[in-house]
């Protein structure tokens, strides 16, 4: 199987095989990891660190974030089998480019950038929910002072309201007794008037009768 490894960066590789008949309805593997030895035998497929499977209808891929100046080793087997020789080549990752390192830098800028900003409204968040309940719960104290203040006057106007019908019944009490002293003066007067009219008519005939011929 003529496995080559082309286009190769810092970071990245592109890996080109031939189709196989027995993979057609199937899948790629393509497995990689960094090789100390430069050596071909041996491997397994459980001493790779990273397989990447790729449809059976494509015949290359990309391998990415690979580590600069690192000798890899990359196999490709169907239907994750274990690689044969034939199957893998060895190939040294580049320098890093300088435009991709400050690619990286500036990645890695702009996600500090936002953890920073969004850590900010969390903050601004928790300061805002604070203001607002403190002056909630001032609010609230004002109103319940008002609301004290007004009750004494409410208090008095209730014992006015309370106590005006008996204000009203004593009131009458002393109209009836009025008028039941006006009644009686009356019917005094109804009895003595007769009387006193005639104890007058009596007192000048006895008066002329006593006088002397």
């Amino acid at each position: 199987m003529g496995v080559t490894i082309q286009n190769v960066t810092g970071s990245t590789a592109m890996v080109i095989w031939p189709t196989m008949a027995i993979c057609a309805d199937s899948f790629y593997s393509i497995m990689y990891h960094p090789n100390r030895n430069n050596m071909l035998s041996g491997y397994s497929r459980k001493n790779f660190q990273k397989e990447e499977r790729v449809p059976a209808s494509r015949s290359s891929f990309v391998v990415e974030n690979l580590t600069p100046l690192t000798t890899y080793i990359l196999c490709v087997t169907c239907q994750s089998a274990n690689p044969s020789s034939d199957q893998c080549r060895i190939f040294h990752t580049l320098e890093e480019d300088p435009a991709s390192a400050s690619n990286k830098i500036k990645d890695v800028a702009l996600g500090i950038w936002l953890t920073s900003s969004i850590l900010l409204l969390i903050i601004a968040g928790i300061l805002l929910y604070g203001c607002l309940h403190i002056w909630y719960r001032k609010r609230r104290e004002r109103v319940e002072g008002q609301n004290m203040t007004s009750d004494p006057d409410k208090g008095e106007a209730w014992t006015i309201k309370s106590h005006t019908p008996e204000l009203f019944n004593r009131q009458g009490r002393l109209v009836q007794r009025h008028q039941l002293n006006s009644l009686i003066f009356e019917k005094r007067d109804s009895y003595f008037t007769p009387l006193k009219n005639a104890l007058r008519m009596v007192t000048p005939a006895r008066g002329t009768l006593a006088t002397p011929p």
